[in-house]
């Protein structure tokens, strides 16, 4: 059975209250200690005055250097009543007490084993030894007589109990502060913890990263671009679509202000208006996109905006795909037509009895596609733009029309960077347009040449139309415009759309016929 997760606010509250607790009781630790060495330091050094005033008293030393025990106690009387000392204690030079609190205990030796340095070696110091009063910080100091040498030792001393004592009235105090601190600790920290849930909306953090992890799976997979920046207009999110929409790299926009790497984007403009904005068409590095902007607010705050988007030649593509199957259908239809059209000729002529005449028409009909073919064959190494020729030669026959194909033109492979069915969108609506045109004009002729020698492949289609003003050549390419009445003019867009993506370049001139040139360079190596 799994166990169940504490809340982020107890476990925040708990967090905070062991680094206080924990920080209190090492800082106390340390402190008391330190404390306690300083006091038991400052002692020893009072207890070392204390004893050395007292050794250097001339009565102190002719009592001492005498052995006058009684003498001695009479002035240390009076000496223990004006200091703090625990006690002070005088021995002759073997040692022996001259002076004790405990009168019994005056002419035994005296306790603890740390009077060497003092009789033997003439030094004062502190030592912290266990006496007949028990363990205490002692401060001793040797008497000399006036000759020099030592005749006894001074110790004066102050016992740990009371240090303890004094140490235990810090402590508690310590223990005091540590115990308040840590209440007002957990008041801060169940506040904090209040504070921080509120601000990630009650979740929890295992919640949140499946939320994040949800989120992140939710925007790679939608196919449309999406951006969001805060209110500084600094970009927070970005899915794979976006940076492939709009060809840029992670670098460029994780964490950047949004006006260096989309100087033209509207969605600062929101962070002002907080009007959403929908289906909106604009021109992001060099393409065509569909946009939707919304503002993101919190606690009727505007605190930043998302803006979803789509490439519009996407809708371009699924245009280009029917006109392709379109095409494919009109030229299945008309060769159909066609050749119905022919074999009810020849059903006829038979039926009249004009066998020759019907033979004829069969040998020039077969001789007139077998030379086709021969020729489509040999220039044309593309099986799919070679039908795409085949078909419109075929509509132009249907519709009265001649389609005169240079028979110097050649093409072959294609780089891997063209796509056939591209070559079929550019080709199948020029000559698409130009038998409107011509057929429009009365005329009878649409011509076609073709070539990819050099490092271009250009593609050349003239009618013999009314042709195209000047003016008019920059807006006949774009989606929707045409001659040709409403809801026409997606043909020479969509071949504008895919010489641009093939880098390549559209020129349209009135010749003096009077129709019109069309020539499309698309260079075989990108530029």
């Amino acid at each position: 059975m799994k166990t169940p997760r504490l809340k982020i606010s107890t476990r925040l509250t708990l967090l905070v209250s062991l680094l206080i607790l924990t920080q209190a009781l090492v800082l106390g630790f340390f402190t008391l200690r330190y404390f306690a060495n300083s006091l038991e330091e400052q002692i020893g050094q009072r207890a070392l005055q204390l004893s050395s005033m007292i050794s250097q008293t001339p009565s102190i030393r002719d009592a001492v250097a005498n052995s006058d025990s009684q003498t001695v106690q009479t002035i240390v009387a009076d000496l223990r009543l004006a200091t703090d000392a625990s006690f002070i204690s005088i021995g002759d030079r073997q040692g022996i007490r001259l002076v004790h609190p405990i009168p019994e205990r005056i002419g035994k030796p005296m306790v603890g084993g740390d009077n060497y340095r003092a009789l033997e070696l003439g030094e004062s110091y502190i030592s912290k030894a266990v006496g007949s009063l028990g363990e205490s910080i002692r401060g001793k100091t040797p008497v000399f007589d006036d000759r020099g040498l030592v005749v006894g030792v001074v110790s004066v001393g102050y016992l740990t109990t009371e240090i303890d004592e004094t140490v235990a009235a810090y402590q508690r105090t310590v223990i005091i502060a540590t115990l308040a601190l840590l209440i007002i600790s957990i008041l801060l920290a169940t506040w904090i913890a209040r504070r921080f849930r509120a601000a990630i909306f009650d979740l929890e953090p295992h919640q949140i990263a499946t939320l994040f992890l949800e989120r992140n799976a939710t925007l790679e997979s939608i196919r449309e671009g999406v951006i969001a920046i805060n209110a500084q207009g600094i970009i927070t999110t970005f899915n794979r679509a976006a940076i492939n929409t709009l060809g840029l790299e992670i670098e460029d926009l994780a964490g950047r202000p949004l006006n260096q790497v989309l100087p033209d984007s509207r969605m600062l403009a929101l962070l002002d208006t907080g009007e959403p904005e929908y289906d909106r068409e604009t021109l992001v590095n060099g393409r065509h996109i569909i946009i939707n902007r919304l503002p993101i607010i919190r606690d009727e705050q505007l605190v930043g905006v998302v803006a979803s988007f789509r490439p519009k030649d996407e809708l371009t593509e699924v245009s280009r795909k029917l006109t392709r199957i379109r095409q494919y259908a009109e030229a299945l239809r008309t060769q159909a037509h066609e050749y119905a059209n022919k074999l009810h000729t020849i059903a006829g002529l038979i039926s009249l009895g004009a066998k020759q005449e019907a033979l004829d028409l069969i040998g020039q009909e077969t001789a007139e596609h077998q030379a086709l073919l021969e020729w489509l064959k040999d220039s044309v190494t593309d099986p799919v733009v070679a039908g795409c020729i085949l078909g419109k030669f075929n509509r132009a026959s249907e519709l009265g029309l001649s389609l005169e194909i240079d028979r110097e033109s050649h093409l072959g492979d294609l780089p891997e960077r063209i796509e056939a069915q591209q070559l079929v969108t550019i080709i199948g609506n020029l000559i698409d347009n130009a038998l409107e045109a011509s057929l429009a004009n009365n005329s009878d002729e649409v011509r076609l040449s073709m070539t990819d020698i050099g490092s271009e492949i250009v593609i050349e289609v003239e009618d013999d139309g009314i042709g195209i003003a000047p003016e008019q050549i920059e807006e006949i390419v774009k989606s929707g415009v045409s001659s040709k009445g409403e809801g026409r003019g997606i043909g020479l867009f969509l071949v504008s759309e895919t010489i641009s993506t093939l880098n390549g370049q559209l020129t349209i001139e009135h010749i003096s016929t009077g129709g019109s040139r069309f020539t499309v360079y698309l260079p075989r190596i990108p530029s």
